[in-house]
């Protein structure tokens, strides 16, 4: 499903047309270079993306989880690996390489240098350094002085049921620097805990934790798992004017009896691609996001069960190729209850 051209806001048609006018205006002037970048050119009625996540040769997780199924929902998306290994960390053995903060702003500034910095959003997802993290803010202020607009989605990924995954010092960064500039922030439980300094055991906690988020920067915040009482939530909330009461959601979400890789960077990924389809219906965005990833996690578990394999035993990774019109046109089994 793509975007029609007339549901995109006047000031988004502004960007695009006036961006494409200095385009081709320089490019008409220096003909004898490189032909046109039609993403730039030409841009698609979605968006263009810049994803800075992870990379695995093998496997789903971080950018190999995240930009397929934006481009399914008609994004162009350019992704930087901000690290390249052989497989997850979930293996035995893993090797690779990590880009570090110096080398992902040489990218940035190579594509500065050829006029390619013009993106309608940004995306990040696991970061493992301070450095890198500090390299990110410098990137996000070089893609707002191109295009003001700029939506930036963060998953701020740090750590998971009581244990952290990062270095301590980037909890106080993301705090302080990362959510003030961020458009919309998709954190777990743990992660809004971090966030926020308190713990959440509530749905009035949780969506307390959101309202104290949207006072600090991100006009919509998605805790996308919380579980309360058993019970596996997601509580959505999308501040459309500041100073205003959020309007707020949740949606039950079933338990699988499983454990799944790069999960948390699709579902990131779909709410990004949703969100901005529905910039004025957060919900309608989080039930499409949520249809979509459970049917692939379904997917996912009847395929190991049906090559003989016992889904428990260890982490499974997604049938992301398969799952590509549960993608593109999810059937909505999840639907959103809107808190009065």
């Amino acid at each position: 499903m793509l975007l029609k051209p007339s549901l995109l806001t006047h000031q988004s048609d502004f960007r695009f047309s006036r961006q494409t006018r200095i385009f081709r205006a320089r490019n008409s002037a220096n003909s004898h270079m490189a032909p046109p970048i039609l993403s730039l050119a030409l841009p698609s009625d979605t968006g263009r993306v810049l994803s800075i996540q992870s990379h695995t040769v093998q496997g789903y997780v971080g950018n190999k989880s995240a930009v397929f199924p934006l481009q399914l929902l008609g994004y162009d998306v350019d992704p930087i690996n901000s690290v390249q290994f052989s497989n997850h960390t979930g293996y035995p053995t893993v090797k690779g390489q990590v880009l570090n903060g110096q080398q992902l702003w040489e990218l940035i500034e190579g594509l500065e240098g050829n006029e390619l910095l013009f993106y309608t959003h940004l995306l990040t997802g696991y970061i493992g350094s301070e450095s890198f993290l500090n390299t990110v803010l410098q990137v996000v202020n070089k893609l707002r002085s191109v295009n003001p607009g700029l939506i930036y989605v963060c998953d701020p990924v740090m750590g998971d049921e009581g244990k952290l995954y990062v270095p301590e010092e980037l909890v106080s960064v993301y705090r302080e620097k990362v959510v003030p500039v961020a458009s919309m922030l998709t954190p777990n439980q743990f992660e809004a805990e971090l966030l926020t300094g308190f713990r959440i055991q509530s749905e009035g906690q949780g969506r307390e934790a959101c309202r104290f988020l949207h006072a600090a920067g991100p006009s919509k915040v998605i805790i996308t798992s919380i579980t309360i009482n058993g019970n596996l939530l997601l509580i959505g909330s999308h501040q459309k004017e500041k100073g205003e009461p959020p309007r707020q959601f949740k949606i039950v979400i079933p338990k699988i009896p499983a454990y799944f890789t790069g999960t948390g960077d699709l579902m990131t990924a779909l709410l990004l691609g949703w969100s901005n389809k529905y910039r004025d219906n957060l919900e309608i965005a989080a039930e499409l996001a949520v249809s979509s990833l459970q049917a692939v996690l379904h997917r996912t578990l009847s395929d190991y069960k049906s090559a003989g394999h016992d889904s428990q035993s260890t982490s499974l990774e997604i049938r992301l190729i398969q799952s590509q019109d549960d993608i593109r046109n999810p059937q909505v089994k999840f639907k959103a209850e809107i808190y009065s």
